[in-house]
């Protein structure tokens, strides 16, 4: 969605920047805010980490607005993609969810910043942008708590008790990695319609309606982690 009908003509000091995320609503409203600044433009668009990776290889923004819940590809692992990529785009998170295991994930990612949507309004979005774009790291008053309890050890992954069942949770965490239910099912020697069954009782049991529901819910109890090795395991199957 290059120009889109906003800003035709960019100053050369105007910071160039690109939304991704999954919701209509929430893409068209970043935008706006960006295209309200004088010294900033939207120049694209993404519904996910795909996209945005195949955005930045041709329009070569300065700043990536990247949320972490997203189809097909995930913030985290399209922050990795696009640093590995393109280090000279900042990538600040924008996300709804303010999990210690995202905000880490996104540092190990090599994220520039990570705000909260709920937390943001329009003027410290901008200012964020403009933060990054200057290789200054940004987090809000959340994702900083967060962030200085992981810095000082604080924090530790303690699993809590399960609902679920071993091989639920290995669903589970296969299905974090972002792998289909047939790769599920070769992954674990059982067949698809095992791994359906699967998915219908964790859903019963955690009372959600779908994949991605079960997987923020069983990494936000801590009753699964996702290994960085697993993430790349499976993009090089998917790339293959």
């Amino acid at each position: 969605m290059k120009g889109n009908g906003r800003k035709l003509l960019m100053a050369k000091d105007e910071i160039r920047v690109i939304v991704a995320d999954d919701h209509e609503l929430v893409r068209d409203g970043l935008c706006r805010i960006v295209d309200s600044e004088e010294d900033m433009v939207c120049v694209g668009v993404a519904k996910n980490g795909l996209e945005a990776i195949s955005l930045i290889d041709e329009l070569k923004p300065d700043v990536a607005l990247v949320d972490v819940a997203m189809p097909d590809m995930d913030g985290i692992e399209a922050t990795r993609e696009i640093k590995k990529k393109h280090p000279e785009t900042s990538v600040l998170v924008v996300s709804a969810y303010d999990y210690e295991h995202f905000v880490l994930a996104c540092l190990d990612a090599e994220a520039d910043g990570y705000v909260l949507k709920t937390n943001l309004p329009g003027k410290d979005l901008v200012g964020a942008i403009r933060m990054v774009y200057r290789g200054v790291s940004v987090f809000d008053r959340e994702s900083s708590k967060l962030v200085h309890k992981l810095a000082s050890g604080q924090s530790r992954h303690v699993p809590g008790t399960s609902l679920l069942g071993q091989r639920e949770l290995k669903v589970l965490e296969l299905a974090a990695a972002g792998l289909s239910n047939k790769q599920i099912a070769l992954e674990l020697n059982i067949s698809n319609q095992t791994v359906g069954t699967h998915f219908i009782n964790i859903f019963r049991k955690l009372n959600v309606q779908s994949r991605m529901e079960a997987v923020l819910h069983a990494i936000s109890k801590g009753w699964i982690k996702v290994p960085k090795d697993k993430l790349e395991e499976n993009s090089n199957r998917d790339a293959s």
